[in-house]
């Protein structure tokens, strides 16, 4: 009988790490914490970097706290040399609380819910629910201030409509609507907070202008929040909540190999990217003979198209490449006016984003060819229509990366009867002319409430995106593509 060894240790710290993640703002978080206990200087994009920053240095900055970049300046980098980046996301399909949430019927209170990004919303019916995300509340003395903010306990649900009530399941499948049927139970109106019915909210044509925010959410709610944040009520302004399963992510496997969790697509490699940059750096000797600035950016809303203040289709990357290039360091003036048009030829992204894994009970839905499988390596994505912005020398500059350290690499093609989603790498690569490969770990179940990878592929992301931060330059510098 096969041996059962542990997980890799990297497995199971990805664990901790998705497990205080259950919104964008926390997963920013929970990256920042890493960064900060690595070194990392925090600065703002509102300052002035010039007196800051310095070769050897080590910073990060957030945007709308659910945005990260983290980098760290070659002791040999000079304005105009490149930059060595991955960039992932930090936000994953869910339900997302309504800006008047406030439902009753028939007893139950209820919770209205929107959908976030396309997510396979069946699988969120009977689970048990929780929300998660940031709260503005008014301090003492005036000031506002946006914290986060978890349930740790099951507090919602959508239940199902039992088979006796519904035998058409069994013969036509599970079909339900998405803004009648996909409404969470939050408590019953015997329960509720006051012990007495809560006051109806008037009809949409009968507001005029704001009401009240506890008009537009149930009291339980409200009450809950309030005392998760040890504020009162009424000091409670707003809030962006998620909605979450309770059920703590998991290895699993009759051998370990697997890890069931939410937000896989695309935690696991906004982790993996983090962890990487991190990594590259305990040699001090590596940064301090790079000539370039090894970079990760974690983005919001890809999911939703990326087109917001805090997502890959806003000013966040090219704003951050462009201030680095023109930047002083070491108190000292070398830019040039040139410099960060000549620093984007010379730079390189991966765009981290989860793969498809080949699924026994569906195989016909991969071509023939390219079956991704976990534990086999990282996926590089190819598209002939540009879903993905890898090219032959994007994935040979990868691929000498992998061969020195030792990671094996599969590759991805859509069928041509399929339809091909997207990434990041498309539009940052067009954005700002730069050289991107589109690559992922192999995974099931993506977008599900619930999804599976392979924990021996944790290890090799990281082992893989380590080995581009160190050996990029001198690749590069073998390369010739003009």
């Amino acid at each position: 009988m096969t041996e059962i060894h542990p997980a890799p240790i990297e497995a199971k710290d990805f664990l901790d790490f998705v497990n205080q993640a259950q919104s964008p703002f926390h997963a920013t978080e929970q990256a920042v914490l890493r960064l900060r206990k690595a070194g990392f200087q925090e600065i703002k994009e509102k300052d002035n970097w010039n007196n800051t920053l310095k070769r050897n240095g080590k910073y990060y900055f957030t945007r709308n706290r659910s945005a990260v970049i983290a980098f760290a300046v070659g002791g040999k980098y000079k304005p105009g040399n490149g930059f060595s980046a991955i960039g992932a996301h930090t936000d994953s399909p869910c339900l997302k609380i309504k800006p008047v949430s406030k439902k009753e019927k028939l007893g139950y209170l209820q919770v209205g819910v929107q959908l976030y990004g396309g997510g396979l919303w069946h699988t969120w019916f009977d689970r048990d629910l929780s929300v998660a995300g940031r709260v503005v509340v008014e301090t003492e003395d005036g000031k506002l201030e946006s914290r986060l903010a978890r349930i740790d306990r099951p507090i919602l649900r959508i239940p199902t409509l039992a088979i006796h009530l519904d035998r058409s399941t069994s013969a036509e499948g599970f079909k339900f609507n998405n803004e009648t049927h996909l409404t969470p139970m939050i408590s019953t109106v015997t329960k509720s907070l006051t012990g007495a019915p809560p006051k109806a909210l008037k009809p949409d044509t009968e507001i005029n202008g704001d009401i009240p925010l506890s008009e537009k959410h149930h009291p339980v709610l409200l009450h809950l929040l309030s005392k998760e944040l040890n504020v009162d009520v009424e000091k409670i302004l707003d809030f962006e909540l998620c909605l979450y399963d309770t059920q703590p992510s998991a290895i699993g496997g009759a051998y370990n190999e697997f890890i069931f969790s939410g937000r896989l697509d695309n935690l696991m490699m906004s982790y993996c990217s983090v962890e990487a940059l991190i990594r590259s750096l305990k040699d001090s000797n590596s940064l301090a003979n790079d000539p370039n600035i090894r970079l990760v950016s974690l983005f919001d809303n890809e999911e939703v198209g990326s087109n917001t203040a805090h997502g890959a289709d806003s000013n966040l990357l090219p704003s951050t490449f462009e201030r680095l290039s023109l930047a002083n360091y070491d108190g000292e003036v070398e830019s040039h006016q040139t410099a960060y048009l000549e620093a984007l030829p010379k730079s390189y992204l991966i765009s981290a984003d989860m793969a498809h894994a080949v699924h026994p009970n569906y195989s016909e839905k991969h071509d023939d060819g390219h079956r991704p499988h976990m534990h086999k390596g990282v996926v590089v994505k190819i598209n002939a229509n540009q879903r993905y912005a890898t090219t032959a020398p994007t994935t040979v500059v990868l691929r000498e990366a992998a061969k020195k350290y030792g990671v094996p690499l599969q590759e991805f093609v859509v069928r041509n009867d399929s339809p091909c989603g997207s990434t990041i790498g498309p539009m940052l690569s067009a954005k700002l002319g730069l050289r991107t490969v589109d690559v992922g770990n192999p995974q099931l179940s993506m977008h599900s409430i619930r999804e599976v990878c392979g924990t021996e592929d944790v290890p090799l992301a990281i082992k893989l995106f380590e080995g581009f931060f160190e050996e990029f330059p001198s690749i590069d510098a073998r390369l010739t593509v003009d």
